[in-house]
């Protein structure tokens, strides 16, 4: 098991421990604050019930937490160290001169830093090149960005392999070859900020209003199409030339506050504060922050579905994990039901009532169905070919509940695969629990006539394996309610 020591517990500091465990790494925390572990764990809490189950497939088993009072005991012998302390260059500087008296050489040291400049970070530093900014977005185990900001300090070899822990973490490190304060994407933040400041204070508009406008209208845009390429389709077929030149002149225009910066009066911060209350007020910041999760978990879903943005670097991260998730012909023990889906409940997949909505059960379903057919060789190369199997039938019966966050399985059991005919029982668990069972039978077709016929020898040698192992099994309690036992 990996380790990663996390130095400051907070809002970032147990975004970056959650992010860690839950995607198997042993994490070590050293934070001096007495309510770091309860801190923690509530930042924890709110992971474990929406990251998985942005996967299709499971993540790896969570790892170990501890708490440390010792430094030097906390960064000794791990591979990642994240600092996410306060934003004081003195504080960071003596925390590195400790780190790296005690930790081993080859460690990566990412810093959480908004602000400060990596060569600032590497003044004085017993080993510069050990040192790097990993500036994550909060919050840290959803969102995948990872501004990842390098000096000629840090050898081609260490940038590398700090990308690809972060990428195995299902984040997206964006390299940042050429430092600058606030790095890339805090500058456009800052922007925003100071402009919406002066909004308010002029009395232009209200937070709320503010607010409204970004998640209204070009917040959307931009969090699947960024702004240039959001730009680029504001051209219409003239492109990104057309745009500027009809836009670009009003650039000079005095529309504009950005380099001017409001005086953070005491009536200025009252009229926000006062704002801001009655905005969101009424709820908790646990609720918000819920509330913020089941968004964020709903929009990345739907970007994975059109394998854009975000959703592709989800994508990719499945990819990395399916193969030591789900077995194939060959390793599956084949005299018992093949493990087909194993995967968390997504927030999107439960309803009003809290428990995981009826269309989901049919879509989990569905798609260890799809597993079983690329185990027998109709997968997606054979689909393109011309033949594949539609379903004629599916029964499913609901015997439990399952919640968000909630680790099932679907194990499969063939109970008829010869010809063009395909009879499949699922049953699918959360632990021992039997939460629902599915029954489907299905057609072996022709995509070029559209009609049933036999699918290819490799298909039916795959399924006589299976019904050969599987002839022992017991015929499963509750099929045939919907589609007859075979005579």
């Amino acid at each position: 098991m990996t380790t990663a020591a996390i130095i400051g517990g907070g809002v970032i500091g147990g975004g970056w421990a959650a992010r860690f465990l839950l995607n198997g790494w042993d994490v070590r925390v050293f934070d001096p604050d007495p309510e770091a572990e309860r801190k923690i764990g509530e930042v924890l809490a709110n992971a474990r019930r929406s990251l998985p189950g942005l996967s299709d497939v499971p993540l790896p088993p969570e790892g170990k937490l501890s708490f440390h009072t010792d430094l030097a005991e906390a960064v000794k012998g791990v591979a990642w160290i994240q600092e996410s302390v306060p934003e004081r260059l003195d504080l960071k500087l003596k925390v590195y001169r400790s780190i790296q008296e005690a930790c081993d050489p080859q460690a990566i040291l990412g810093s959480s830093t908004s602000g400060f400049k990596p060569s600032e970070l590497q003044e004085g530093a017993l080993r510069p090149g050990q040192i790097v900014v990993t500036h994550p977005f909060n919050p840290v185990y959803l969102l995948p960005l990872i501004e990842l900001v390098t000096t000629p300090e840090n050898s081609p070899e260490m940038i590398e392999r700090a990308k690809e822990i972060m990428r195995g973490l299902g984040q997206f490190p964006l390299h940042v070859r050429k430092e600058i304060d606030a790095h890339i994407a805090d500058r456009f933040l800052e922007a925003v900020w100071r402009e919406a400041l002066w909004l308010v204070k002029d009395g232009i508009a209200t937070t709320e209003e503010i607010d409204e406008a970004i998640r209204m209208g070009f917040g959307i845009r931009w969090a699947q199409m960024g702004l240039f390429e959001t730009y680029r389709v504001a051209g219409g077929e003239a492109g990104m030339k057309h745009f500027m030149a009809q836009f670009g002149p009003c650039l000079s225009w005095p529309w504009t506050k950005l380099m001017d910066v409001p005086e953070f009066t005491d009536e200025l911060v009252d009229l926000i504060a006062g704002q801001s209350d009655a905005q969101s007020g009424h709820h908790t910041i646990r609720e918000l922050e819920r509330i913020r999760d089941n968004n964020l978990v709903g929009m990345m879903r739907a970007l994975k579905a059109q394998n854009w943005g975000a959703g592709a670097v989800l994508n990719r991260h499945d990819a990395a994990l399916k193969p030591k998730a789900l077995p194939d012909l060959d390793s599956a023990d084949l005299s018992q039901p093949i493990l087909t889906l194993s995967r968390a409940v997504p927030l999107d997949w439960t309803d009003y009532n809290g428990h995981m909505t009826e269309s989901k059960y049919l879509e989990a379903f569905a798609n260890a169905t799809d597993r079983f057919m690329e185990i027998i060789g109709c997968d997606a190369d054979y689909i393109a070919s011309g033949g594949s199997y539609f379903t004629a039938e599916t029964h499913i019966r609901h015997l439990d509940e399952a919640h968000a966050g909630a680790r099932i399985r679907v194990e499969t059991q063939m109970l008829l695969g010869q010809g063009k005919k395909l009879h499949l029982f699922h049953r699918m668990y959360e632990g021992d629990k039997l939460l629902a069972t599915g029954e489907s039978f299905l057609l072996h077709v022709s995509l070029e006539t559209r009609k049933p016929c036999a699918p290819s020898p490799k298909i039916e040698a795959a399924m006589a394996r299976i019904a050969e192992a599987q002839a022992g099994l017991p015929y499963p309690e509750g099929a045939g309610s919907a589609i007859r036992k075979p005579a």
